[in-house]
C-alpha cells in the first residue's frame, strides 16, 4: 500500500538530508530524526516506521563503510552485540502497540535524544576498559528489542553506552553503531513486512536525499570535523515532535 505525502514535501527533503547527514557523521543512520520529521508532516503512523527504518539502513550502511575504511572498528564487540540485538530487533518489531502508546515512546525517547545532542559528550579518544561479554549481550537484546518496537535502529542508546563504559573510543564507537544499527533495521524492517506496511509515494526521492546527506556526513565524521550548529538545530526538531507527540 501506498499513502499519500504531506504539502511542502520540498522542506521534508532538505531536513532529511540535514538529518542524514548529521547522523551520519557520528556513525548513525538517522531513524529518531526521520521519525520526528515525518511526525511533525502529519504523515501516518502505518508508514513512518517502515520509511524510517529503510532509510536508516541505506545511511547506516554509508556511514559503516566510510568508518571501517578509516579504520574505526572493532569486530568482536559488534558480533557480540549483533548476537541478541537482532533477533530481539525482529522480536519487538512484531509487537503492535496501539497508536497513543508509540506516540508517547516515541515522544519520550525523541526528547532524550534532543538532550543527548545538547549535552557536550565525552570526546574521549582512548578505551581502556576490556569489554565483558555478558554485559554486551544483554545490551544487545535491550537496544535491540526496544529498536524494533519503535522503529530505530538502536545506535543513539548504544553509543553512548559503549563511551561511558569505556569500551571503545569515539570513532570505532560510531563504526560499530553504524553496522549496528544497520542489521538491527533490517530484522526491524522484516518483522514489519510479516505484520503487512505501508510506504509512501515519495520514499524513493527520500532515499536519494537521505542518500547524498549520508554521504557529506560520514565524510565529515570521518575527517573529525564537527557539525555543532547543526546539531542544536535538530534538537530544537525533536523537542517540537516530541511535545506533539506527548500533547497531541
Amino acid at each position: 500500500m501506498v499513502e499519500s505525502m504531506p504539502e511542502n514535501i520540498l522542506i521534508l527533503y532538505i531536513c532529511i538530508l540535514l538529518v542524514a547527514a548529521l547522523y551520519s557523521s557520528v556513525g548513525h543512520g538517522g531513524a529518531s530524526g526521520y521519525l520526528a520529521l515525518m511526525s511533525l508532516f502529519s504523515m501516518p503512523l502505518a508508514s513512518i516506521k517502515p520509511v524510517a527504518l529503510v532509510l536508516n539502513i541505506i545511511v547506516s550502511l554509508i556511514a559503516f563503510i566510510q568508518f571501517y575504511r578509516s579504520g574505526f572498528f572493532d569486530k568482536k564487540i559488534f558480533l557480540t552485540l549483533a548476537i541478541t540485538s537482532v533477533p530481539a530487533a525482529f522480536a519487538g518489531s512484531l509487537i503492535k502497540l496501539e497508536p497513543h502508546v508509540y506516540k508517547q515512546i516515541l515522544g519520550v525517547l525523541l526528547c532524550i535524544t534532543a538532550l543527548r545532542l545538547l549535552v557536550p559528550g565525552n570526546e574521549k579518544n582512548q578505551a581502556g576498559t576490556i569489554a565483558n561479554p555478558a554485559i554486551l549481550l544483554i545490551i544487545g537484546a535491550g537496544i535491540g528489542f526496544i529498536s524494533g518496537l519503535i522503529g530505530i535502529g538502536g545506535g543513539i542508546i548504544l553509543s553512548p553506552l559503549l563511551i561511558l563504559l569505556n569500551y571503545s573510543n569515539v570513532k570505532t564507537t560510531s563504526g560499530i553503531s553504524a553496522l549496528f544499527i544497520f542489521v538491527n533495521s533490517i530484522a526491524g524492517l522484516l518483522g514489519q513486512f510479516r505484520q503487512g506496511i505501508s510506504f509512501s509515494s515519495s520514499m524513493y526521492v527520500m532515499i536519494a536525499v537521505a542518500v547524498i546527506g549520508g554521504l557529506i556526513g560520514s565524510y565529515i565524521g570521518a575527517k573529525q570535523l564537527h557539525m555543532s550548529v547543526l546539531k542544536k538545530l535538530l534538537a530544537v526538531v525533536l523537542i517540537v515532535a516530541s511535545i506533539k507527540l506527548v500533547l497531541v
